[in-house]
């Protein structure tokens, strides 16, 4: 007798405002598209009280980076403690609160500027408690923090776009390092987890170390440079960020990176981890004064980390995630491993652009194009997915996470 065939994806708004990282996964892919072919095509649309580059280190770190952690720590936690955090008309809302910012911030004038500000600060506040109300409710203690760094997430927000108001423009890269380091606090947290976790379920035979020991390290480290951040404490912040980096390559070794080469769901996600590290280096050398040359611009680690770490990390962990939680087969198709090369492509080439003066524009151009391709790509790819109720006979509850190795024949 014939399986009978998986259903063809149809629109469910139940479905679709179930769980966070069903709208936050659309919303952020598709601005990290959007805001990249403002920001390199077509900059005569910055218009408004926040433009330039500020406005795109702001949409990149908070807009996208942060939106994606927002969706897959409110998914995250209702698998962790049983609880879903937030669905249904209130996660509506909380993507609607994202929506009026990045729309407030292209509109002229500060009444637009003030709504985009409080917008987004409502959507990390709105975030955080949350997280709090389902994490501290279950007793997680070993996810205590998290809370508290995306509410540290919308403070730097809040403080960064206080500066721009008052015209403080030496502030700003002061608190676009704030933000930056709590995601890296975040991803050092979560991926030094899952990531050994991943691998070890999806190759027979392969043990791979937690390493928690060296990843408590590793977290006080960043924690460190965070403080130093604050403290203006450049040696103290290089310090921290050479310690938490050399740390993660000596966990991608003892991972075998060897073992996953074929098994593309992983290797792109070991790939962003070494970029992590090797980005956490370059900020350690630069923070030091170590930076002759081409390492002399701020711009290359923050492009190492931002697109290399957070950015090919975000492209495998929102296909893999999407797929585990929607009760698709855990399985990269041709589409998702071409969106996989092409962010990393644009990583290449952006790093390229920063240190090859004499191919800058083209490799920007090209940094850009393969940016959009892959997250066009995972739109075209997984938005029917993301909208739709999960491929089973049986009926899920709005919300119900269930893991694919639980499901009953």
């Amino acid at each position: 007798m014939n399986a009978p065939a998986t259903p063809l994806p149809r629109f469910s708004l139940s479905a679709f405002l179930s769980l966070g990282f069903r709208p936050l996964y659309i919303a952020g892919s598709l601005w990290a598209l959007i805001s990249v072919a403002i920001w390199v095509f077509a900059p005569h649309l910055l218009g408004g009280r926040l433009n330039g580059v500020w406005w795109h280190a702001h949409e990149m770190l908070w807009g996208f980076v942060a939106t994606i952690a927002v969706g897959f720590l409110t998914t995250a936690s209702a698998t962790w403690t049983g609880i879903n955090p937030i669905k249904g008309g209130a996660l509506g809302a909380l993507a609607l609160c994202w929506l009026v910012a990045r729309m407030a911030y292209l509109a002229r004038g500060d009444a637009a500027f003030v709504l985009g500000a409080v917008a987004d600060a409502l959507f990390y506040l709105t975030a955080a408690l949350a997280l709090w109300r389902v994490i501290f409710r279950a007793r997680s203690k070993r996810n205590y923090v998290l809370p508290w760094m995306v509410l540290l997430l919308g403070g730097s927000h809040v403080l960064f776009v206080l500066a721009i108001a008052q015209g403080k423009a030496m502030l700003l890269t002061d608190f676009m390092r704030t933000g930056i380091l709590c995601m890296v606090f975040i991803a050092l947290l979560i991926a030094r987890r899952v990531i050994p976790f991943f691998a070890s379920r999806a190759i027979a035979g392969l043990t791979i170390p937690m390493h928690q020991r060296s990843g408590l390290v590793q977290l006080v480290a960043c924690a460190v440079a965070l403080l130093a951040v604050v403290a203006g404490l450049d040696r103290l912040v290089g310090l921290g960020a050479a310690v938490a980096g050399a740390i993660a390559l000596y966990q991608l070794v003892q991972w075998k990176p060897g073992r996953v080469v074929g098994v593309p769901l992983l290797w792109v996600l070991y790939l962003s981890w070494l970029f992590l590290g090797a980005g956490l280096l370059l900020a350690a050398c630069y923070f030091m004064g170590w930076h002759p040359g081409w390492m002399d611009r701020q711009a290359l680690y923050v492009h190492v980390i931002a697109m290399g770490g957070f950015s090919v990390m975000i492209m495998g962990m929102i296909t893999r995630t999407a797929l585990g939680h929607t009760g698709w087969p855990l399985k990269a198709d041709r589409k998702m491993v071409f969106s996989y090369a092409l962010v990393v492509l644009a990583t290449v080439a952006r790093v390229a652009a920063l240190i090859m003066p004499s191919v800058t524009l083209p490799m920007l151009h090209l940094a850009a194009a393969a940016w959009i391709g892959a997250f066009g790509l995972y739109l075209y790819r997984f938005v029917p997915i993301l909208v739709s109720p999960r491929p089973t006979a049986n009926p899920v509850a709005p919300g119900m996470i269930i893991r694919p190795s639980e499901k009953k024949s």
